[in-house]
């Protein structure tokens, strides 16, 4: 046992500390529900009896082209379609996907999570990354407190009870728990610095020039304010800061698609500098509108800007099932 009252005190208060930020993050990571797409990705009744009456075909198309002509979607299936979803019956938004688990499309989804019993997405994937972080600490923590008991058990230094097993017992499951975690939030750290989720990682986005693996990529300042916001003083907290509405998103790609409208229907664009209003067409919160006309200098590859000239091509939409 410590014999110092100051070491004591100032352990205690870390252990408490790491403890409280843990369960809170793992709370919220476990109740927040995931965002589901807004109204206006689903189909009208209309388009949806047009979809049941006619044989799929150019009258899909043309009842998708029209649903969609007023949203802000850029990507596309692998065959250049539009995402549509059967089981939900609504037009997937850019990063959104069908979870076969929850049996509902979930916006920004990076994975379903059976150790939290819940999707991950938009609503939630700050606090899945503060649970991880704070999970992680305080594995450590535990690790680094009871090391040197660790080893006065094997020096024969510590008194003949049964609690020595259990120190032995404590540091062999703190440091495991300590490399499965920390391989995982590096692995999602290196995810939000390209801002990619984990199944864009593993299929990459397809735009209407073709497949993109850093098409929302902004650079690393610009990725990391999109997850935790602009106003550090909320990043180490599990409360929800993130930018945007989840529904749309920048790119990189700087060329805008000439179908798309410069504004939906009944929405008020907020941009102030229309020519700095590429992406998306639709308006963002205003907290995420300044990636898009920040004055700092895009830090992608010049590749990026002949990918967005290439994309002002329109391929043939088509109806594809995906979910």
């Amino acid at each position: 046992s410590m014999e110092n009252i100051g070491e004591q005190v100032v352990c205690l208060m870390a252990y408490h500390l790491l403890f409280a930020m843990f369960v809170w993050s793992y709370w919220k990571t476990i109740f927040t529900l995931p965002m589901n797409p807004s109204k206006e990705f689903h189909l009208s009744y209309a388009e949806k009896e047009l979809l049941e009456r006619e044989p799929r075909g150019e009258a899909h198309q043309e009842v998708l082209r029209r649903a969609a002509k007023d949203l802000p979607i850029y990507t596309r299936t692998m065959s250049g379609a539009i995402r549509y979803c059967d089981r939900c019956q609504l037009i997937k938004p850019d990063r959104c996907h069908h979870c076969s688990v929850c049996d509902k499309c979930i916006l920004k989804m990076d994975h379903h999570c059976p150790w939290v019993n819940n999707c991950v997405g938009f609503s939630n994937y700050k606090f899945f990354l503060l649970f991880l972080a704070y999970s992680l600490l305080y594995c450590l923590f535990i690790a680094a407190t009871d090391l040197q008991y660790f080893i006065k058990f094997w020096t024969n230094g510590l008194p003949d009870t049964q609690a020595k097993f259990h120190i032995m017992f404590l540091f062999f499951a703190a440091a495991m728990f300590s490399v499965s975690l920390s391989s995982l939030f590096g692995y999602h750290c290196w995810l939000v610095s390209k801002n990619k989720s984990t199944l864009e990682a593993f299929r990459s986005p397809v735009f209407r020039h073709g497949t993109d693996k850093n098409g929302f990529s902004l650079g690393f300042s610009k990725n990391m304010r999109q997850v935790f916001g602009d106003e550090k003083k909320y990043w180490l907290l599990p409360i929800f800061s993130s930018l945007g509405d989840g529904c749309s998103f920048p790119t990189c790609l700087v060329n805008q698609d000439p179908e798309q409208p410069a504004t939906p229907a009944g929405l008020n664009s907020t941009a102030k500098n229309p020519e700095n209003h590429q992406f998306p067409a639709k308006p963002l919160r205003e907290s995420q509108s300044h990636l898009l006309t920040d004055s700092q200098p895009w830090t992608e590859s010049s590749t990026h800007l002949g990918k967005g000239k290439a994309g002002l091509s329109n391929p043939a939409l088509t109806m594809e099932n995906e979910t």
